[in-house]
């Protein structure tokens, strides 16, 4: 009884925190495994009386769901390498090396972040198009570099300056060379600032829509928020397609989740704190 005073009102604020959070979640799940006249019932059910999986099947083949989701990861990725890969030596340049005008160039790249994105949509849209890139996955991934990367800047920033310089000196007194030390000894301490970088730029070009919309003009590239936003008509939304389509679109970021759930908490609040 004395536990439950002082522990037990803690739990069941969490688990009633979790149930609201999680709530939704299993909305979606329940009603992609539910028939449309389920689905247009006037009272929902939080069960399906007969759970049927040919929702999946039918947006996979139909909805060209499959080739939506490749297409997404196609351009994800290469987004998350390269950024981390960019973000990680610039950041390592502006804490560690003496450059003119840091400050005024580290406020410059911060200063990317204020602008809409709805203001830039038609200058990428003239500069990709004078570079013949619409509708390739290479131009998608170059306008996604372009609000990823200087973010990214200044998380990996935050760690590289509280990593001590003395480690670097000693591993370039043992024979490494600059870059050597850089890519041996200090990108591997900032681990966690690696992964909260590769976990927001990929994130963002997960779910980003307006630029997708806009550069990819054919159907066999579409993304896959292209593709569940087609599910949804003027006179009539197919629920069952949408939300089939929404649990197979935030099964990768949930699993990436998962799988770097430690080390991502970890470097998105040192990241926080230390920047």
């Amino acid at each position: 009884m004395r536990w439950m005073l002082r522990r037990g009102w803690m739990y069941v604020c969490a688990l009633a925190v979790s149930a609201f959070a999680l709530f939704p979640i299993y909305y979606v799940v329940i009603t992609s495994l539910k028939t449309r006249s389920e689905i247009y019932t006037r009272t929902p059910d939080l069960w399906p009386n007969h759970p049927q999986w040919g929702q999946y099947t039918r947006v996979f083949g139909a909805g060209h769901v499959g080739r939506a989701l490749a297409n997404s990861l196609i351009i994800a990725i290469p987004t998350t390498l390269i950024c981390v890969l960019v973000a990680g030596m610039a950041a390592y340049a502006l804490a560690r090396l003496e450059i003119p005008l840091k400050r005024t160039l580290l406020m410059l790249i911060l200063t990317t972040q204020m602008f809409p994105l709805v203001v830039l949509i038609i200058p990428l849209f003239v500069l990709m198009r004078n570079a013949n890139l619409i509708g390739t996955y290479e131009g998608l991934v170059i306008a996604y570099l372009a609000f990823s990367v200087p973010l990214a800047i200044w998380i990996m920033r935050g760690f590289i300056v509280t990593i001590p310089e003395e480690l670097e000196h000693a591993a370039m007194t043992d024979g490494a060379t600059r870059v050597g030390a850089m890519f041996r000894v200090i990108l591997p301490i900032a681990g966690p600032g690696l992964v909260a970088t590769a976990s927001l730029s990929f994130i963002a070009a997960w779910n980003e829509f307006m630029l997708a919309l806009t550069f990819m003009n054919t159907e066999e590239r579409k993304t896959l928020p292209l593709v569940l936003q087609s599910f949804v008509g003027r006179g009539d939304t197919d629920w069952g397609a949408v939300m089939a389509t929404s649990v197979i679109y935030a099964l990768p970021v949930m699993i990436f989740f998962l799988l770097l759930r430690k080390r991502l908490m970890l470097g998105m609040t040192a990241g926080a704190v230390k920047g």
